[in-house]
C-alpha cells in the first residue's frame, strides 16, 4: 500500500488516457508483434552490430587522439564537448547487451557489451545493471523500479528543473552515483564490485598514460562523464518516462518522441529513442525498432501520443 500511495501521489502527471486498441493482423492488443512479423523483428544482425560496436569504441579514441595531435585549447574544448556523446553511445550499447540483443550468441553478447563496454564506462563488468533494468521493464514504476525517483513528480517547476541540471553539470549527481561504491566496503560482495570498478578505470587511465597524456584521463574521460554526460542522461531519461505512471498499458508508462537526425546523433543513438516500441517488446534489437514503431503507428496503437520534438516534451515536463 505504501508503494501504491507513492505511485498515486508522485506519478502520472503527464500520463495520457489512450484510446483502446483491439490489436491488428500483426499486433496483439498490448502492441506486441505477432507471428512472422515478430520473428522478423527479433533477428539480431551480428555483423552490422559488430561494426556499430567497433565504431562506438573508436569514437572516443579518435576524439582523444585528434585533441592530442592538435594540442590547442579549442581542440580540448571540442573534445570535452564530444566525449559525453561518445560515452552515451557506449552506454546505449551496454543497454542493448543487457537485453541480450546486441549479439545473438549470449556469451559473446555479455563479453562485449557487459564485461567490457559496461566495465570500462564506469561500471563493474557485472550483471547488476541488467538485474535492475529488467525490473524496470517488468513493472515500470513498480516496487522494484530502480529509477522511480528519476521519473517521478513531473511536471515540475522551472526552478526545480534548473536545480537538477545544476547538480548534474557541477558533478553533484556523479558524486552521488560514485559514493555508494566506497560505502559498505566491509561486505565482501560489495568490496569485490568496488575493486572491479577501480580496475576498469585503472585500465582506462593506463591507456591514457601509455599515450603520453595521463592528464587527459581526468580532462577527457572523468570530467565529461561527471558533468555533461549526467545532464545528457537526465534529459534522455525523463523524455522516456518522466511524468508517466504504473500501468499494463505501455502508452501510459513510456513517451514516444519524433526522432530527428540531430537527436539520434547526440542523445538517442542506436534506436533507443524509439522507446515506446522498445517497451512494447524489449526483445527487439535496436535496428528493428523503427519498423516496430511504424507498425504501431500505422495500426493505430500510438494514435496521437507522439511528441513532435524533444523540446516540446521538455517544456511540458517543466511546466510552471
Amino acid at each position: 500500500m505504501e508503494h501504491e500511495a507513492a505511485v498515486a501521489s508522485l506519478t502520472g502527471g503527464m500520463a495520457p488516457t489512450p484510446a483502446p486498441f483491439i490489436g491488428s493482423d500483426r499486433l496483439h492488443p498490448d502492441g506486441r508483434p505477432k507471428n512472422a512479423f515478430r520473428d522478423s523483428l527479433r533477428t539480431v544482425p551480428d555483423a552490422r552490430n559488430a561494426l556499430a560496436v567497433s565504431g562506438a569504441v573508436a569514437f572516443p579514441l579518435a576524439v582523444v587522439a585528434l585533441a592530442a595531435v592538435l594540442s590547442h585549447p579549442a581542440a580540448w574544448v571540442a573534445a570535452f564537448l564530444m566525449m559525453p556523446i561518445a560515452q552515451n553511445r557506449l552506454f546505449i550499447l551496454h543497454h542493448e547487451a543487457a537485453h541480450r540483443v546486441l549479439f545473438s550468441n549470449r556469451r559473446f553478447n555479455d563479453l562485449v557489451g557487459i564485461n567490457l563496454v559496461g566495465w570500462l564506462t564506469f561500471g563493474t563488468g557485472g550483471h547488476g545493471y541488467r538485474v535492475g533494468h529488467m525490473n524496470h521493464h517488468r513493472d515500470e514504476f513498480g516496487p522494484k523500479e530502480p529509477d522511480f525517483g528519476l521519473y517521478a513528480r513531473y511536471p515540475i517547476t522551472s526552478a526545480s528543473m534548473h536545480r537538477k541540471h545544476r547538480r548534474d553539470l557541477t558533478g553533484v549527481s556523479a558524486f552521488r552515483i560514485i559514493r555508494p561504491r566506497f560505502q559498505r566496503l566491509g561486505e565482501v560482495h560489495h568490496r569485490r564490485l568496488t575493486y572491479r570498478f577501480l580496475a576498469g578505470q585503472a585500465l582506462v587511465m593506463g591507456a591514457f598514460w601509455a599515450s603520453g597524456h595521463p592528464w587527459l584521463y581526468l580532462l577527457l574521460w572523468v570530467l565529461p562523464w561527471a558533468t555533461l554526460y549526467q545532464g545528457l542522461n537526465r534529459v534522455r531519461a525523463i523524455a522516456e518516462h518522466g511524468g508517466m505512471t504504473r500501468s499494463d498499458d505501455r502508452r501510459r508508462t513510456t513517451h514516444h518522441v519524433h526522432q530527428s537526425l540531430f537527436a539520434r546523433i547526440v542523445m538517442v543513438p542506436f534506436g533507443v529513442g524509439y522507446h515506446l516500441a522498445h517497451h512494447v517488446d524489449m526483445t527487439v534489437p535496436y535496428r528493428n525498432l523503427p519498423r516496430l514503431h511504424d507498425a504501431l503507428v500505422a495500426d493505430g496503437y500510438v494514435g496521437d501520443l507522439e511528441w513532435p520534438t524533444y523540446r516540446s516534451l521538455w517544456r511540458a515536463l517543466r511546466a510552471g
